[in-house]
């Protein structure tokens, strides 16, 4: 046996990669996504700039309109109504945020819509003061829409909708390590199946246990259930197209982008107008305007964000199906 034996193994088999490769390559990739998380969020939500509010106005209100959007450093989306219950369906269709109307004697009437969008209620509010003095004429605040008692930052929903997202792919994670083997067929079900008793496990903490906020059983658990689901899907359509690396475009798609552009945390009129518009269309801020819709505003449904998480959900079953054969699990 060669003294040197060994040394002559290693060059006809080449030059071994580093075992801190890897680890060196995930530790950037951490600290590259903690800076780009943080700041996502710091974007979407620091300051919020309101950018086109609709507001209602019945009447003539020029001066106090005018001197609000002073205030606001904002040109107002104004919609005109002839009467007041006209304006309130307005707000109970979600198309404006707050209505303008006649008070006592000469005086201006702020309603808001918290429910609507806690955080522009709040802005509203503290410049509609200054905006009065600024007119001459006196206000009267209301708020047509509160929100619940349990939840009075109106952040519940928020943060039921992370953990449905969170959860929904983690969970895709923890199938693709512990359950490597399922067939494709039955990764799809116990997606599903997880998905069904996690939209059923948060309902029953958020509403029975914890009452924060009365969530409507099947239209809530339902949302729940499908958005943990396309959650799940799409880091299983990734963990085909991409595998190991299935969880960043993952977490770019679900947290870092979906999450502050979600209009939970900060309403659509005060995000930055790119977030505001996406966030509609991704799987986070789909539950957030079905889950928000259907606690405040139960009479008014609307297909869009159903019809998104949908979409998310059969588009990415559909692709994880089609390669199905690349998916780096199953069994013979």
């Amino acid at each position: 046996m060669s003294l040197y034996g060994d040394d002559v193994s290693e060059l006809r088999e080449g030059p071994r990669r580093s075992p801190y490769l890897p680890a060196v390559v995930v530790g950037l990739i951490v600290a590259v996504s903690a800076g780009l998380f943080a700041g996502s969020y710091t974007y979407a939500i620091t300051d919020p700039a309101p950018s086109e509010v609709p507001v209602a106005v019945v009447g003539d209100h020029d001066a106090f309109v005018a001197a609000l959007e002073c205030r606001l450093d904002t040109t107002l989306e104004l919609h005109a109504y002839a009467d007041f219950p006209q304006a309130v369906d307005a707000v109970e269709t979600q198309r404006v945020f707050a209505v303008i109307r006649e008070g006592d004697g000469d005086g201006v009437h702020l309603d808001t819509a918290s429910a609507a969008g806690a955080s522009v209620a709040e802005l509203l509010t503290e410049a509609a003061r200054p905006a009065a003095r600024s007119a001459g004429v006196d206000l009267t605040v209301g708020d047509l829409k509160p929100l619940s008692p349990g939840d009075p930052r109106g952040l519940a929903l928020f943060y039921v909708s992370i953990a449905a997202v969170i959860v929904g792919f983690l969970g895709a994670v923890q199938l693709g390590v512990q359950a490597a083997s399922l067939r494709p067929g039955e990764r799809i079900a116990f997606t599903a199946g997880y998905a069904a008793l996690g939209g059923l496990a948060i309902t029953a903490a958020v509403d029975w246990v914890l009452d924060a906020v009365r969530l409507p059983f099947l239209p809530s658990w339902g949302t729940l259930a499908l958005t943990m689901f396309a959650s799940g899907m799409v880091f299983t359509m990734f963990n085909t197209l991409v595998g190991r690396w299935a969880i960043l475009p993952t977490w770019v798609l679900m947290v870092m982008l979906g999450n502050p552009s979600s209009g939970g945390a900060v309403s659509w009129p005060l995000l930055p107008s790119l977030l505001g518009t996406i966030g509609r269309w991704l799987i986070p801020g789909a539950c957030v305007n079905a889950q928000h819709t259907a606690v405040y505003f139960p009479g008014h449904l609307h297909p869009q964000p159903y019809l998104v998480l949908t979409a998310w959900a059969t588009l990415s079953t559909a692709i994880f199906w089609h390669y199905r054969h690349h998916h780096p699990g199953g069994r013979d």
